[in-house]
């Protein structure tokens, strides 16, 4: 009968070690990732490392450390968890010599080092000048490229050539330059045609969609790619690079008197008012009644001297379930983002926020794979120094020995595992989480998409009283539903004109005084209680 085969245990001799790969986006797939993994895995193999992570950054230069895993990989690097960050060649791990020195002084703290899989660089005083040398090239080749394909391109642009971009309607012909595509130039004649007649762009782009028609990157068409189409002056036989400009480099697909009277109207249509156009709701899916707790939907209406009102109306309203008042949209709204941006210009509020998150973010946080990993380090460890007592004591036999190669095998897998444990989901630091908030502080009120930014961000739910507004902030993580009982028992001890975490029982409040008011806070959900004039 055959025996199954079973996975070999890593060596614990072995250095543990992860993988950093990067490719640029200038001539380089993403397959050039997998060719690095391969030989940095294979290099390992041969020269006593084994691989606990692995770092990848997609067509991300490395003349800039604005690099997410490389990043990741330097915050993890002070876990101890390994002791050598192997790369494909210098280049792949930055190519600034700069960044490259600070970077690896950081890793060198850290007790980690850096190897090459390509490039042997030697032990001592002549290993530090050739891979200084070799730095300096990188950098020179690096610079140097950037050079030459600006260079190629402003040559490219005298000759009118393409420059590789895709343009809809447009194609590139045999010399280089752009021509017009006989199968796409009549949607892009068309978008101008039914816009410059009246038509909304939400049902130009509506109609191309439902046709099958797409944009030049496949995509549907939506406003914005409807805008970009309207604006591009390459439809109109302009050609434009840096300071090179020809009103007559490109075949034109549209008339000037067309696309002129086309900016016109986009113009018209930005700064008209809203009640001009299609209404947008800013509380939509967010804003619920206090008497039932049903949602707050957009209404609307015209009196008799033509003025257009919009409101929030109660779903049981309609039904005449419910007596709540309909609230006036532009009071309403206002009325929420002046909550919201008082609530994020509280140095104690962002803190508190903050301090919470950290709690959050230890609480919930499953650490039950690795307190088992690590609940197995510890009887591995008795098992090892009880082996090394029996030897000692002179107990020496083929099963000892077979023993302690066993157990020696088990910890190097069990230290795999806890690395992989700590380095598989990056925690948030509290300088990030209060350096996120307070950037909201920077925003124009009167920016309607700074606006729907506060609103998708912070609120999670908001529940309009006769007398008071509950607001509820996206805060827990969890994604829960906020009902009508969970707000009102959250906020039984909270006195109005204050803010509390709350939960679904009111428990006992911690309070933090500021000079404005009283925060009470909780362990869950965040309740914010105003009292409310009209």
């Amino acid at each position: 009968m055959s025996r199954k085969k079973t996975a070999a245990a890593p060596d614990p001799a072995l250095i543990p070690a992860v993988i950093y790969a990067r490719y640029s986006s200038s001539g380089q797939r993403e397959e050039s990732i997998e060719g690095q993994l391969r030989e940095c895995r294979a290099w390992a193999a041969r020269n006593g490392f084994r691989i606990i992570g692995e770092y990848t950054d997609k067509a991300l230069t490395g003349r800039t450390d604005k690099r997410p895993d490389f990043q990741r990989m330097l915050r993890d690097s002070e876990r101890g968890v390994f002791k050598a960050v192997i790369c494909w060649k210098i280049d792949r791990f930055a190519r600034n010599r700069y960044d490259s020195a600070t970077y690896k002084y950081k890793l060198k703290k850290n007790g980690v080092r850096v190897y090459y899989a390509k490039e042997a660089i030697p032990e001592g005083p002549e290993g530090i000048i050739l891979e200084s040398v070799m730095e300096g090239y990188a950098e020179y080749y690096s610079e140097n490229l950037s050079q030459n394909i600006k260079r190629g391109n402003y040559d490219s642009a005298l000759e009118r050539k393409t420059l590789g971009y895709k343009v809809l309607g447009l194609r590139k012909g045999p010399d280089g330059r752009f021509e017009i595509d006989p199968e796409t130039a009549p949607i892009v004649l068309r978008i101008f045609e039914e816009y410059a007649a009246g038509e909304p762009a939400k049902d130009i782009y509506t109609r191309l969609n439902n046709e099958g028609y797409r944009t030049s990157r496949g995509g549907l068409f939506n406003k914005n790619s409807l805008r970009h189409i309207l604006k591009n002056e390459k439809y109109v036989g302009v050609y434009q690079y840096k300071d090179i400009r020809d009103e007559h480099g490109i075949p034109p697909i549209v008339s000037r008197e067309l696309f002129d009277k086309c900016q016109s109207m986009l113009a018209t249509h930005h700064h008209s008012p809203a009640a001009a156009r299609d209404v947008s709701f800013l509380l939509t899916s967010k804003l619920f009644c206090g008497h039932c707790g049903e949602p707050m939907t957009g209404d609307g209406g015209t009196s008799k001297t033509g003025r257009v009102y919009h409101y929030y109306t109660c779903n049981n309203r309609k039904r005449r379930k419910c007596d709540k008042e309909r609230a006036p949209k532009d009071w309403i709204e206002q009325l929420v983002i002046d909550e919201l941006v008082k609530l994020i210009h509280s140095d104690e509020f962002i803190n508190e926020v903050a301090d919470r998150c950290m709690e959050y973010q230890k609480r919930e946080k499953d650490q039950s794979a690795l307190h088992a990993l690590e609940a197995r380090q510890r009887e591995n460890e008795k098992a090892i120094q009880n082996m090394i007592a029996a030897i000692e004591a002179g107990i020496i036999t083929p099963s000892t020995k077979s023993r302690l190669v066993q157990l020696e095998a088990e910890k190097a897998q069990i230290e795999t595992g806890i690395a992989q444990q700590l380095i598989a989901e990056p925690d948030l630091e509290r300088d990030q989480i209060v350096y996120f908030l307070e950037r909201f502080r920077g925003g124009d009120v009167d920016d309607e998409s700074y606006r729907q930014l506060l609103v998708g961000v912070f609120l999670n739910a908001a529940y309009l009283y006769d007398d008071k507004l509950t607001l509820v902030l996206n805060y827990s993580g969890d994604n829960c539903k906020v009902t009508l009982e969970l707000v009102e028992n959250a906020t039984n001890c909270a006195d109005p004109e204050c803010s509390a975490f709350a939960r679904s029982a009111p428990p006992n409040c911690a309070k933090l005084n500021t000079s404005a008011t009283i925060l009470y806070f909780f362990e869950k959900v965040v309740a914010v209680v105003c009292k409310i004039r009209k």
